[in-house]
């Protein structure tokens, strides 16, 4: 039996009890980010949900799509082959005119001292940049869908089982320990990919959402994990773990970061130097600049004192996002980052800043907005204070 179903009853009366203490602690201490908040908590139950319907959904889903799995595998390949194909040509073609790409502010207006063949090649221009606008997006959707259901179909712990390189372990108690290690192990650098790439960090930016920190923030879970590349689970299976062990490990992984959501708990002593505790993941979630991207790991703390990744509390921890979304609107939460990918994505008029925009870090798309800002306000500049050359000369004086 899944052990993160037989928590379930536990998930709530620790919730409740959490409740009462910190609403007798505001009442003495006034409130603060750990209290519960009725939409905040609401939105948080509801992604835990979500979570659970999510990897019932996705594979009846995507099955059909998968490359070298589904009947429109094909298909879906020459979509995104078509649509890089395309957007390629229009890239090529929206160069004809003079004016920059998407983000320009020309228009297919024509200018009075325009010959006809500068006009013809404004209005190319113009309609290769909405091409290149919806190509690009296909191309990022289609290429996407098609290389993570492949991989998530070709690194099933089941697939690698019949592939293991090492002896089956058995199911004893060491060859449990072996699976919660090497979950926790890869648990880690998912976690830490999870943060440096922006296409997974709109999978996992749900859970860092809450402007609040309780233990109701552990259920607002990730709902399309179906979208990522992650380090495979099923590489335990190629170490002679058996897929039931790995199935097992991921509950007591996940179980053991629920209790680790909350501001009741302070510090356990030495115990802070191994595992990751409260004070550790309250660092996790927030965004103070010097707790960003910082403790990553599950059930040991290890693994980011060993990879330069650790971060102690000291300042009080501000949570949610460095730039916030403001909602409880769930489909908003759920999508808001992918959204702005794929926002980000059509507004592009080179392969290099879509690309970007999508694998690289979420620090790399601010700054690059940035960049895009200040070169369009120098563009504007520019233009206003330019004097035509045909401008008269003044008048002299006297």
């Amino acid at each position: 039996m899944d052990p993160t179903v037989v928590a379930i009853p536990g998930y709530f009366g620790s919730m409740g009890a959490e409740y009462l203490y910190l609403k007798r602690r505001a009442e003495q201490q006034g409130p603060s980010a750990a209290d519960y908040e009725r939409n905040d908590t609401i939105t948080s139950l509801a992604m835990g949900v979500a979570s659970l319907i999510a990897p019932l959904v996705m594979p009846k889903v995507l099955g059909p799509v998968t490359p070298g799995a589904g009947r429109f595998g094909k298909a879906l390949v020459g979509v995104a082959a078509g649509a890089v194909a395309v957007t390629t040509v229009a890239d090529r073609l929206a160069k004809l005119d003079d004016a920059p790409g998407p983000s320009a502010t020309a228009t297919t207006a024509d200018a009075p001292g325009d010959n006809p063949n500068r006009r013809r090649r404004r209005r190319i221009a113009e309609a290769a940049r909405k091409v290149a606008k919806v190509g690009g997006v296909a191309s990022i959707v289609a290429g996407g869908v098609a290389i993570t259901s492949t991989w998530t179909h070709r690194t099933n712990a089941g697939r690698l089982w019949e592939r293991r390189v090492l002896p089956d372990l058995g199911n004893g108690p060491l060859a449990l320990l072996a699976a919660v290690i090497g979950w926790d192990f890869i648990y880690y650098w998912n976690h830490r990919f999870m943060h440096e790439a922006r296409y997974m960090w709109a999978i996992h930016v749900v859970h860092h959402s809450s402007e609040r920190y309780n233990l109701s923030t552990a259920l607002r879970q990730p709902v399309a994990d179906a979208f990522g590349t992650f380090v495979p689970y099923g590489l335990l299976a190629l170490c002679g773990i058996r897929p039931s062990l790995i199935l097992q490990a991921r509950g007591i992984n996940l179980i053991y970061q629920y209790w680790i959501h909350t501001d009741v708990i302070r510090r356990i002593g030495p115990l802070e130097k191994v595992l990751n505790t409260p004070s550790h993941h309250r660092v996790h979630h927030g965004s103070n600049r010097q707790y960003l991207d910082r403790n990553h790991g599950s059930i040991l703390i290890s693994w980011d004192r060993l990879f330069g990744t650790f971060a102690r509390e000291e300042e009080p921890v501000v949570y949610g996002l460095t730039k916030n979304i403001e909602t409880f609107n769930l489909a908003r939460v759920m999508t808001h980052e992918h959204g702005d990918i794929l926002r980000d994505v059509a507004g592009s008029d080179n392969w290099s800043d879509r690309l970007s925009f999508v694998v690289r870090g979420p620090g790399w798309a601010y700054a690059r907005h940035a960049e895009q800002a200040a070169a369009a306000l120098e563009a504007e500049t520019a233009a206003e204070v330019e004097i035509p050359a045909e401008a008269e000369a003044p008048a002299p004086v006297g």
